[in-house]
């Protein structure tokens, strides 16, 4: 029918329009704390866009629900401000004729959700978690940069290079302030290069400069200069970390149920669930008069957002600590959910104003 067409068409195009909004809202400023994070050395820069893509995954399920709320929000107000809805009413089309075309998109959405949430966000998290583990594994002279000072893994020495080479396999200019045997030493080099051993040591070899030891001031502070020096890099293994609780694969929640995978297994199912909720929230949200400003609906519709999703992070922190029976768990907020917006469309078909001392 013409109303399901024109509601379908305009909600598909909010949310479009409200994804992309938000989707760039939260790369940005992902991107700006990933990269204050690789300027003071705690991820390597090349790192960054790959922990920004895993990162946005594991979050789409959020996102997504937000944005169902807010496009159907904004397309039951504009066509409240518009009298679309009154001439729509003036035919027979109550509050309740928009939930079949509303669930129409909805429902679709909520399952892509759903499988976000229970498989691809696991996923993603885990990947984020081995890349990084991977990351920290790595020898310590591949996270050299030219113009940065980097700390070895150990803590004991401290690296530098000016600039690389043309072909990327040396560099020039090379600062190493290393302490070995109890004495503190810096070096400095014209060249260097890294060398494997035929045992598979690491070496960086530094060409053409000089090593300074010991404390100045001191008979035995020793100035050497050298055409050849090796610097053996010490093999560096990460710690072994347990995986997240939101690492792990929906299947393993089920099959191994503790309070904190009871509380995460509930937490995936809620994202859905609410997503649907939330968008049958905005239709009643949506009706104001058109002589009224729109913004106190907006607020309010705001406010019990943030309302629904503390509640449903309270009762995860409950859940998993065993303050609250896995069986009441996040499914009693989803309850308290359904009958507000129960309610909001009671006072819709009964044409009383949402709250009450204020006109519709």
């Amino acid at each position: 029918m013409l109303y399901r067409r024109a509601l379908i068409h305009e909600l598909l195009l909010n949310m479009l329009a409200v994804f992309a909004v938000l989707l760039g809202i939260f790369v940005t400023t992902l991107w700006i704390r990933f990269l204050g994070r690789a300027a003071s050395g705690a991820i390597p820069p090349e790192a960054v866009l790959v922990t920004l893509g895993f990162s946005t995954v594991s979050y789409l399920p959020v996102l997504l629900s937000v944005t169902l709320f807010v496009a159907t929000l904004l397309t039951f107000t504009r066509m409240a401000r518009d009298h679309e809805l009154v001439v729509w009413q003036s035919v027979g089309l109550g509050v309740t004729a928009w939930i079949r075309p509303l669930l129409t998109v909805a429902v679709p959405l909520a399952l892509v959700i759903a499988l976000i949430s229970l498989w691809l966000s696991p996923w993603a998290v885990s990947k984020r978690a081995d890349y990084r583990s991977q990351v920290d594994s790595r020898e310590e002279l591949s996270s050299i940069a030219p113009g940065l000072f980097r700390e070895s893994k150990q803590a004991d020495r401290v690296y530098f290079v000016e600039s690389l080479g043309l072909t990327g396999d040396s560099v020039h200019n090379v600062f190493v302030r290393s302490e070995q045997h109890g004495r503190l030493g810096i070096i400095v080099a014209r060249e260097g290069r890294q060398w494997v051993a035929p045992n598979q040591d690491r070496f960086l070899v530094m060409e053409n400069g000089r090593r300074y030891e010991g404390v100045a001031g001191r008979l035995d502070y020793r100035i050497l200069q050298f055409e050849r020096y090796l610097l053996r890099v010490e093999p560096y293994e990460a710690k072994v970390v347990e995986p997240s609780i939101k690492a792990l694969p929906t299947l393993a929640l089920l099959l191994h149920p503790t309070p904190e995978g009871q509380a995460e297994l509930q937490w995936r199912a809620a994202l859905p669930i609410g997503a649907l909720l939330l968008a049958l929230l905005a239709v009643p949200m949506g009706y104001i008069q058109p002589r009224s400003g729109r913004s106190f609906h907006l607020v309010t519709a705001i406010f019990v957002y943030m309302i629904y999703s503390n509640l449903l992070s309270v009762a995860q922190a409950w859940v998993a600590q065993g303050r609250l029976s896995p069986w009441v768990g996040l499914w009693s907020v989803h309850l308290a959910m359904a009958l507000v917006v129960s309610a909001l469309f009671h006072r819709r078909l009964a044409l009383l104003p949402l709250f009450s001392g204020r006109r519709a």
